[in-house]
Protein backbone atom coordinates (compact mmCIF):
# COMPACT_ATOMS: atom_id res chain seq x y z
CA UNK A 1 0.00 0.00 0.00
CA UNK A 2 2.84 2.21 0.65
CA UNK A 3 4.66 1.34 -2.56
CA UNK A 4 1.57 2.55 -4.33
CA UNK A 5 1.34 5.79 -2.28
CA UNK A 6 4.87 6.38 -3.19
CA UNK A 7 4.69 5.44 -6.90
CA UNK A 8 1.41 7.84 -7.35
CA UNK A 9 2.08 11.91 -7.56
CA UNK A 10 1.75 13.96 -4.90
CA UNK A 11 0.14 17.12 -5.29
CA UNK A 12 2.55 19.65 -3.36
CA UNK A 13 0.92 22.57 -1.69
CA UNK A 14 3.43 24.60 0.24
CA UNK A 15 3.10 28.49 0.20
CA UNK A 16 6.53 30.39 -0.30
CA UNK A 17 5.09 33.19 1.72
CA UNK A 18 3.35 33.68 5.50
CA UNK A 19 -0.26 34.47 4.74
CA UNK A 20 -0.44 38.23 5.81
CA UNK A 21 2.18 41.15 5.47
CA UNK A 22 4.72 41.00 8.71
CA UNK A 23 4.11 37.05 8.84
CA UNK A 24 7.15 35.29 8.46
CA UNK A 25 7.06 31.50 7.10
CA UNK A 26 7.09 29.36 9.90
CA UNK A 27 10.07 26.78 9.79
CA UNK A 28 8.94 23.36 10.24
CA UNK A 29 11.47 20.59 11.77
CA UNK A 30 10.17 16.81 10.77
CA UNK A 31 11.86 14.32 13.75
CA UNK A 32 11.30 10.63 13.21
CA UNK A 33 12.35 8.39 16.32
CA UNK A 34 13.71 4.95 14.37
CA UNK A 35 14.93 1.51 16.22
CA UNK A 36 16.00 -0.76 13.68
CA UNK A 37 13.56 0.55 10.82
CA UNK A 38 16.02 -0.64 7.87
CA UNK A 39 13.17 -2.22 6.23
CA UNK A 40 11.77 1.21 5.51
CA UNK A 41 12.96 4.39 6.54
CA UNK A 42 14.41 5.23 2.88
CA UNK A 43 10.86 4.83 1.98
CA UNK A 44 9.23 7.33 4.44
CA UNK A 45 12.30 9.70 3.51
CA UNK A 46 11.88 9.39 0.02
CA UNK A 47 8.17 10.22 0.01
CA UNK A 48 8.61 13.05 2.44
CA UNK A 49 11.04 14.83 0.03
CA UNK A 50 8.70 14.35 -2.65
CA UNK A 51 6.19 15.69 -0.61
CA UNK A 52 8.04 18.78 0.22
CA UNK A 53 10.25 19.18 -3.00
CA UNK A 54 8.64 22.52 -3.08
CA UNK A 55 8.91 23.87 0.78
CA UNK A 56 11.21 26.33 1.75
CA UNK A 57 12.50 26.02 5.55
CA UNK A 58 12.04 22.49 5.99
CA UNK A 59 14.26 20.17 8.14
CA UNK A 60 14.23 15.85 8.75
CA UNK A 61 15.57 14.92 11.70
CA UNK A 62 15.79 10.96 12.70
CA UNK A 63 16.26 10.21 16.26
CA UNK A 64 17.91 6.86 16.35
CA UNK A 65 17.90 4.72 19.37
CA UNK A 66 20.79 2.54 18.58
CA UNK A 67 19.84 0.73 16.14
CA UNK A 68 21.86 -2.71 15.50
CA UNK A 69 21.01 -2.58 11.84
CA UNK A 70 21.86 0.01 9.52
CA UNK A 71 18.78 2.47 9.67
CA UNK A 72 20.90 5.74 10.45
CA UNK A 73 23.24 5.30 7.63
CA UNK A 74 20.34 4.68 5.29
CA UNK A 75 18.84 7.84 6.83
CA UNK A 76 21.62 9.72 6.66
CA UNK A 77 22.65 8.54 2.91
CA UNK A 78 18.57 9.68 1.87
CA UNK A 79 19.36 13.19 3.27
CA UNK A 80 17.84 13.24 6.71
CA UNK A 81 20.27 15.05 9.49
CA UNK A 82 20.83 11.89 12.06
CA UNK A 83 21.10 12.35 15.65
CA UNK A 84 21.89 9.56 18.39
CA UNK A 85 20.15 9.53 21.62
CA UNK A 86 21.80 8.65 24.31
CA UNK A 87 18.65 6.34 25.97
CA UNK A 88 16.32 4.51 23.81
CA UNK A 89 12.75 4.97 24.48
CA UNK A 90 10.35 6.92 21.78
CA UNK A 91 9.94 9.96 24.33
CA UNK A 92 13.92 10.04 25.01
CA UNK A 93 14.49 9.92 21.25
CA UNK A 94 11.84 12.56 20.48
CA UNK A 95 13.09 14.75 23.14
CA UNK A 96 16.49 14.66 21.77
CA UNK A 97 15.58 15.42 18.14
CA UNK A 98 13.90 18.31 19.59
CA UNK A 99 16.65 19.81 20.92
CA UNK A 100 18.95 19.42 17.62
CA UNK A 101 15.56 20.86 15.97
CA UNK A 102 16.00 24.27 14.52
CA UNK A 103 12.12 24.79 13.96
CA UNK A 104 9.14 26.99 14.56
CA UNK A 105 6.75 24.10 14.57
CA UNK A 106 8.31 20.76 15.73
CA UNK A 107 6.27 17.85 14.01
CA UNK A 108 6.74 14.34 15.11
CA UNK A 109 6.33 11.33 13.34
CA UNK A 110 6.78 7.65 13.32
CA UNK A 111 8.88 5.49 11.04
CA UNK A 112 5.89 3.59 9.35
CA UNK A 113 3.50 6.69 9.38
CA UNK A 114 2.76 8.08 6.00
CA UNK A 115 1.60 12.45 6.34
CA UNK A 116 -1.05 13.06 3.75
CA UNK A 117 0.29 15.47 0.83
CA UNK A 118 0.32 19.39 1.99
CA UNK A 119 1.27 18.52 5.22
CA UNK A 120 3.29 21.37 5.59
CA UNK A 121 1.29 23.49 4.34
CA UNK A 122 -1.22 22.22 6.95
CA UNK A 123 0.79 22.58 10.15
CA UNK A 124 1.60 26.42 9.25
CA UNK A 125 -1.90 27.27 8.74
CA UNK A 126 -2.60 25.59 11.65
CA UNK A 127 -0.32 27.33 13.56
CA UNK A 128 -1.52 31.09 11.68
CA UNK A 129 -4.74 30.13 12.88
CA UNK A 130 -4.12 30.43 16.18
CA UNK A 131 -3.29 26.43 17.12
CA UNK A 132 -0.48 25.85 19.50
CA UNK A 133 -0.74 21.93 18.46
CA UNK A 134 -2.67 19.40 16.95
CA UNK A 135 -2.83 15.70 15.15
CA UNK A 136 -4.00 14.05 12.31
CA UNK A 137 -6.77 11.57 12.17
CA UNK A 138 -5.75 8.03 11.07
CA UNK A 139 -5.88 5.56 8.49
CA UNK A 140 -4.56 1.99 7.94
CA UNK A 141 -2.79 0.41 5.40
CA UNK A 142 -4.95 -2.11 5.16
CA UNK A 143 -8.63 -2.87 4.45
CA UNK A 144 -10.11 -4.93 7.68
CA UNK A 145 -12.89 -3.79 8.45
CA UNK A 146 -12.29 -3.47 12.13
CA UNK A 147 -9.40 -1.45 11.33
CA UNK A 148 -11.00 1.68 9.40
CA UNK A 149 -13.87 1.50 12.27
CA UNK A 150 -10.89 2.10 14.36
CA UNK A 151 -9.15 4.45 11.63
CA UNK A 152 -12.52 6.16 12.06
CA UNK A 153 -12.82 7.09 15.23
CA UNK A 154 -9.89 9.35 15.57
CA UNK A 155 -11.91 12.08 14.05
CA UNK A 156 -13.72 11.92 17.50
CA UNK A 157 -12.60 14.69 20.24
CA UNK A 158 -11.45 12.22 22.69
CA UNK A 159 -8.14 11.94 24.32
CA UNK A 160 -8.78 8.36 24.54
CA UNK A 161 -8.01 8.45 20.40
CA UNK A 162 -5.15 10.46 20.16
CA UNK A 163 -2.75 7.65 19.43
CA UNK A 164 1.53 8.66 18.36
CA UNK A 165 0.52 7.07 15.28
CA UNK A 166 -1.61 9.96 13.98
CA UNK A 167 1.89 12.18 14.50
CA UNK A 168 1.25 15.32 16.54
CA UNK A 169 2.66 19.22 15.68
CA UNK A 170 2.86 21.60 18.29
CA UNK A 171 5.21 25.21 18.47
CA UNK A 172 8.30 24.73 20.04
CA UNK A 173 7.26 27.09 22.29
CA UNK A 174 4.76 25.09 23.84
CA UNK A 175 7.18 22.14 23.72
CA UNK A 176 9.55 23.92 25.94
CA UNK A 177 6.98 25.45 28.05
CA UNK A 178 5.27 22.00 28.66
CA UNK A 179 8.88 19.99 29.33
CA UNK A 180 8.51 17.89 26.22
CA UNK A 181 7.50 14.30 26.44
CA UNK A 182 7.81 12.47 29.73
CA UNK A 183 11.21 10.19 29.27
CA UNK A 184 9.84 8.16 32.14
CA UNK A 185 7.06 6.58 30.06
CA UNK A 186 7.80 4.23 28.05
CA UNK A 187 4.21 3.19 27.01
CA UNK A 188 1.46 6.03 27.02
CA UNK A 189 3.54 8.50 26.38
CA UNK A 190 1.57 9.46 23.46
CA UNK A 191 -1.49 10.43 25.18
CA UNK A 192 -0.09 12.13 28.24
CA UNK A 193 1.28 14.71 26.15
CA UNK A 194 -1.63 15.24 24.07
CA UNK A 195 -3.01 15.92 27.39
CA UNK A 196 -0.88 18.69 28.63
CA UNK A 197 -1.10 20.13 25.36
CA UNK A 198 -5.18 19.95 25.21
CA UNK A 199 -4.87 22.04 28.53
CA UNK A 200 -2.18 24.28 27.77
CA UNK A 201 -3.81 25.93 24.43
CA UNK A 202 -5.80 25.22 21.35
CA UNK A 203 -5.30 21.84 19.78
CA UNK A 204 -6.48 20.55 16.53
CA UNK A 205 -7.54 17.18 14.73
CA UNK A 206 -6.94 18.22 10.85
CA UNK A 207 -8.97 17.21 8.30
CA UNK A 208 -6.94 14.71 6.49
CA UNK A 209 -5.35 11.49 7.44
CA UNK A 210 -2.13 9.89 8.63
CA UNK A 211 -1.41 6.19 6.96
CA UNK A 212 0.50 3.95 9.20
CA UNK A 213 1.23 0.21 8.79
CA UNK A 214 -1.05 -2.34 9.85
CA UNK A 215 1.43 -4.98 10.54
CA UNK A 216 1.45 -5.23 13.91
CA UNK A 217 -1.99 -5.99 14.06
CA UNK A 218 -1.61 -8.52 11.11
CA UNK A 219 1.24 -9.83 13.33
CA UNK A 220 -0.68 -10.43 16.45
CA UNK A 221 -4.04 -10.27 15.08
CA UNK A 222 -6.55 -7.35 15.25
CA UNK A 223 -8.73 -7.67 17.49
CA UNK A 224 -6.00 -9.39 20.18
CA UNK A 225 -3.98 -6.96 19.53
CA UNK A 226 -7.11 -4.08 19.95
CA UNK A 227 -7.73 -6.33 23.05
CA UNK A 228 -4.00 -5.77 24.35
CA UNK A 229 -3.97 -1.78 23.86
CA UNK A 230 -7.45 -1.51 25.21
CA UNK A 231 -6.03 -3.39 28.22
CA UNK A 232 -2.87 -1.66 28.94
CA UNK A 233 -4.34 1.98 28.05
CA UNK A 234 -7.24 1.40 31.20
CA UNK A 235 -4.33 -0.02 33.23
CA UNK A 236 -2.61 3.56 32.55
CA UNK A 237 -5.59 5.32 33.40
CA UNK A 238 -5.72 3.57 36.76
CA UNK A 239 -2.54 4.27 37.95
CA UNK A 240 -0.38 0.72 37.41
CA UNK A 241 3.09 1.72 37.48
CA UNK A 242 5.42 2.03 34.09
CA UNK A 243 7.36 -1.38 34.97
CA UNK A 244 4.60 -3.50 35.52
CA UNK A 245 2.93 -2.17 32.22
CA UNK A 246 5.99 -2.19 29.79
CA UNK A 247 6.40 -6.10 31.32
CA UNK A 248 2.53 -6.71 30.32
CA UNK A 249 3.13 -5.09 26.88
CA UNK A 250 6.19 -7.24 26.16
CA UNK A 251 4.26 -10.21 27.14
CA UNK A 252 1.46 -9.73 25.15
CA UNK A 253 2.52 -8.27 22.20
CA UNK A 254 4.87 -9.72 19.09
CA UNK A 255 7.27 -7.33 17.63
CA UNK A 256 7.20 -4.31 20.13
CA UNK A 257 10.41 -2.41 19.97
CA UNK A 258 10.24 -1.20 24.16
Amino acid sequence: MFAATLASPLPVQCPARAAGPGLALATVSIIIPVYNEATGIESLLAYLRRATANCPGLEIIVADGGSTDNSPALAQRAGATVVRSPRKGRAAQLNYGARHAGGDILYFLHADSYPPPGFVADLRRAQQQGYGSGCYRLAFDHGHWFLRFSAWCTRLPLLLVRFGDQSLFMRREIFEQIGGFREDLLVMEDQEIVRRLQAHGPFQVLPGAVTTSARKYLDNGVFRLQAAFTLIAGLYWLGMSQPRLVGLYRRLIRQDKL
